[in-house]
């Protein structure tokens, strides 16, 4: 479901660069919400988020490539719950289980 105020996409929103691993569950003034699943081995292209909230769904490890070059490697539990500022990555399952989480983009 998709609120009234919805904005036109960037071509590096992720639900454009990856829209088959990206779903909107909510758009409105204040938020989006998105789901996120991929399979291990599965990578993003490069795309931007603004402040975020994820929660893990389940277990999965991840490598980030930050714009900048930077790689972060990260793990998560089931019920993990991170919080990060604004930022452009691409994203890679290295795990051996698929990502699914759910993203909350604050606007």
């Amino acid at each position: 479901l998709a609120g009234a105020d919805v904005a036109v996409p960037a071509p590096d929103d992720p639900v454009i660069t990856d829209g088959d691993k990206y779903t909107v569950l909510l758009d409105n003034a204040r938020v989006r919400v998105l789901s996120y699943a991929d399979s291990p081995g599965q990578r993003t292209h490069q795309h931007r988020h603004p402040a975020f909230v994820l929660y893990a769904l389940a277990p999965f490890k991840r490598r980030l490539t930050l714009a900048d070059g930077r790689v972060l490697n990260r793990s998560f539990r089931a019920g993990d719950v991170l919080y990060s500022d604004g930022e452009a990555h691409i994203g890679e399952n290295t795990g051996d289980t698929p990502t699914q989480v759910i993203l909350i983009e604050l606007k």
